[in-house]
This record gives C-alpha cells, sequence and structure tokens, in this order.
C-alpha cells in the first residue's frame, strides 16, 4: 500500500484548488466581461476553495496536538494508559504511533520500579536493623517495623518532629543519634544491656535532601565475636607458653647433661637463659590475669585540676575548656589507667600531638572526653574496639580498650565511641554522680 506523505498531500490539494479556481474565474470571465466586478468575484472564488483546503489540512493536526496535550497531562499525573487510535499513514500516523509505544514502554517500567519498590520495602521492613529517615525540616518520612519498636513503642512516627521523638529513647542512644556520628551505644532495655552501632548517612532523595539513621543491635553479634575472641586468645596463650617451655625444656635438659659431665663453667649460662624465658612468660601471664582480677572501684572525691596535671606526665595533650568546681568521684587510679590508655592511643592514631585534647564536663554524669584527629575508625573496627583481645595492631594485646570498658561498667558507667565529622575519634567516658 503506497503511503502519502502529509506534505504530498497538502501539495495535491493545492494544486487541485489552484487549477479549481482559475477554471471558475475563466468561466466568469467569459461569462461576465473583463471588468473589476469580475476580478473581485474570481479573487474570492479563488479564496473559498484555498481556505477550505487549509481547514481540511490542519484539522488532523489540530486534533493531534490537543491528544497530545491531554497525553502529556496525564503522563505529568502519572498516568501512562492513555493511547491514541488512528489508522492513518502518514508522518502523523506515524507520530501516534511512536507516541503508544512510549506510554507502553512507561507502563512497563513503571510496573517493574513498582515491583521493585515493594521487594525494597518488603526487605526494609522486616530487616532487624532500625531504618528512620528525616528531611531537611527533621520530619520523620519513613521508618520501618523495627525502628517503630525501637524508637516509638511500635507505633509508626510518620511526620513526626524527629527531636520530639527521641525524647522517649533512653538517654544514650537519644545523644547518639542526635550527634549524627558513628558510634557504638550500650543502653538498659528491660534490665538488660544491649549494645547497639548507630549510624547516620546524608543523601538526597528525589532531589531533596534527607538523612538516614539506621540503629543495628549488636549484642548478639558481640557475644559470638567475645566467644571467637577467647578462643583466640586461648591459642596466643598456648603459642606463647609452647614459645617458652620449650626452651626451659631444652635448657634443662643441657643443664642436667652439663652437671652429669662436671662442666659447672656453663651452668650459670643455662640458668640465665631458663630465668630470662620464666621472665618473659612471668610478664605475659601476669598482663592477662591483671585484666581477669580487676579490683572493685574505691570511689572518693577528687581533685580536677591535680588529676589532669598527672595525666600531663604521660601523655601530651591539649584541655579544652574550664574544669568543673564540683570534684570528681571515681577511683583515681583505675580511670587514670583508662586515660593514659586512650591518650596513648590517640598519639598512635597518627593524629598530630597538639590536635589531641581532653574535655571534663560535670552535668547528670560525669563526662571525660579524648578527642584526637586520626584516621578514625571504620564500621567493623568500631563494632568490635571493645571486645576483649580484639586489636588491629601488629603487637597490640587488644586489652586497653577491654579494660576500659570494665573500669567505666563497674563504676556504673560507660564508655562510647563515635568517629568525628572532619576526621578522628571521640572516646567518652561517662561515670555516674555521686
Amino acid at each position: 500500500m503506497r503511503v502519502f506523505t502529509l506534505e504530498g498531500k497538502l501539495v495535491a490539494l493545492l494544486f487541485a484548488a489552484a487549477v479549481l479556481a482559475a477554471a471558475l474565474a475563466g468561466a466568469l470571465g467569459a461569462l461576465w466581461g473583463d471588468g473589476w466586478l469580475a476580478a473581485l468575484v474570481a479573487v474570492a472564488v479563488l479564496a473559498l476553495p484555498l481556505v477550505w483546503i487549509a481547514r481540511t489540512a490542519i484539522a488532523p493536526i489540530r486534533r493531534l496536538l490537543r491528544a497530545l496535550s491531554g497525553s502529556v497531562a496525564s503522563y505529568r499525573d502519572g498516568d501512562y494508559s492513555l493511547s491514541l487510535a488512528s489508522r492513518r499513514g502518514d508522518e502523523i500516523g506515524a507520530l501516534i504511533h511512536a507516541h503508544n509505544e512510549l506510554g507502553q514502554a512507561l507502563r512497563g517500567q513503571r510496573q517493574n520500579l513498582v515491583q521493585r519498590e515493594l521487594l525494597l520495602d518488603t526487605v526494609m521492613q522486616h530487616t532487624p536493623t532500625a531504618l528512620l529517615l528525616v528531611d531537611t525540616h527533621l520530619r520523620v518520612v519513613y521508618a520501618n517495623l523495627a525502628a517503630r519498636h525501637l524508637l516509638n513503642d511500635g507505633k509508626s512516627p510518620l511526620g513526626m518532629d524527629f527531636a520530639e521523638m527521641l525524647q522517649a529513647c533512653p538517654a544514650p542512644m537519644r545523644e547518639a543519634l542526635a550527634s549524627g556520628n558513628d558510634s557504638l551505644t550500650a543502653v538498659t532495655l528491660d534490665g538488660a544491656e544491649e549494645v547497639f552501632h548507630i549510624s547516620s548517612r546524608d543523601f538526597r532523595l528525589q532531589g531533596r535532601a534527607h538523612r538516614l539513621h539506621l540503629v543495628q543491635r549488636m549484642t548478639r553479634e558481640l557475644s559470638r565475636q567475645e566467644v571467637a575472641a577467647w578462643k583466640r586468645v586461648i591459642r596466643v596463650i598456648s603459642h606463647e607458653l609452647n614459645n617458652s617451655l620449650a626452651p626451659i625444656s631444652s635448657l634443662a635438659h643441657s643443664g642436667t647433661e652439663l652437671a652429669r659431665r662436671g662442666d659447672s663453667a656453663r651452668l650459670p649460662q643455662v640458668f640465665a637463659g631458663i630465668g630470662e624465658r620464666a621472665r618473659h612468660l612471668h610478664d605475659f601471664i601476669a598482663g592477662y590475669a591483671d585484666f581477669a582480677r580487676l579490683p572493685a572501684p574505691r570511689c572518693a572525691d577528687v581533685a580536677w585540676a591535680p588529676f589532669v596535671e598527672g595525666l600531663r606526665q604521660h601523655a601530651q595533650f591539649q584541655f579544652d575548656g574550664d574544669l568543673p568546681k564540683e570534684s570528681g568521684w571515681f577511683d583515681a587510679a583505675q580511670v587514670e589507667q583508662v586515660l593514659i590508655n586512650l591518650l596513648k592511643n590517640a598519639h598512635e592514631s597518627g593524629s598530630a600531638a597538639d590536635a589531641i585534647r581532653v574535655r571534663v564536663t560535670v552535668g547528670a554524669d560525669q563526662r571525660i572526653e579524648v578527642l584526637d584527629r586520626g584516621p578514625g575508625m571504620n564500621d567493623t573496627v568500631l563494632a568490635q574496639a571493645l571486645l576483649p583481645f580484639y586489636s588491629t595492631k601488629r603487637s597490640g594485646t587488644g586489652l586497653g580498650l577491654a579494660l576500659a570498658r570494665e573500669i567505666s561498667e563497674a563504676h556504673g558507667g560507660r564508655i562510647t565511641l563515635a568517629n568525628r565529622d572532619g576526621g578522628g575519634l571521640r572516646v567518652v567516658l561517662q561515670l555516674p554522680r555521686r
């Protein structure tokens, strides 16, 4: 079937109109003769078919534009079900066919997108990690089931003010969520201590800025990691014992042979070797024994000024703010040991010495903060840093932060780790007031 283009049809119609007008003008001229009246009538007769032809040619374009206007309005409203009917074989027909194909493609893409959104929402709703999405006005725009149960007593917080919703949360979790930094926080829920990893991320959704808060319960994972840590330390102790006992056994055998042969000149060297290995083994075991038999804290009044000055004898740091006028209440020796370990870690992080700071504030509790500008911790290290015997250092024992946790909890307090904006780590030792 031959297809005539819209341009071809229009040219043919104009040519036919011109021929018809010329014929009519000739016929009128033959009937009325020459003169202005004949010319006027000829022009009128010539214009009428041209107007009719123009309206006839423009009519399908006008109908197409009206249909496309309605279709675009439907697309804007998210309705892709509209199709245009046409049996034309010209450019208008091709445009209508392309429009219908576009609508079909959009309907298919939207159906796939809806299915993926349903799948994603199902996964997010049933994940054990609490997910909370907040807009720029600090209004909650999304919360999965875990977030509803953990942060809002099982009720939907959609539309709530984020700060208002946090008022019902335990203080440690409220502070960690409000800070917006990644942190590991211990919270007492229903009489049992639970550990949560809290992180926040900024991103744009539909062109608008949002903040996503994630709260992951780490108690079970920490228990599993603690078992793994104990297995690891048993392997380390076994390795160290074998490394010391094997030489001691060999030296004892050599000493026995030397004594049997009466060669007493070499015996002092053998005994010195045995003594050296025994001292090494004693020092190694003592480090772990000190951790295992941590005594109960003996809390007393502690003047802040001499306490802070005493720390300067062990590590370099800058002090932020003013010292509290009220005396502290804690076991000075144990807390000093904690802070020495924290300051040592800050220096070993690669932070500049003048960027390491200590802050002390007294409010509802006693807060001692150690801040550095090192690389901070990634999520994996942050989640395991307080575990006994966990260390990222080649020669580390993994006891420093674990001992800090034991001492803080023995005081009835807690220790939290969080990455700082701009890089670095913030370690907060919170102790109850008297």
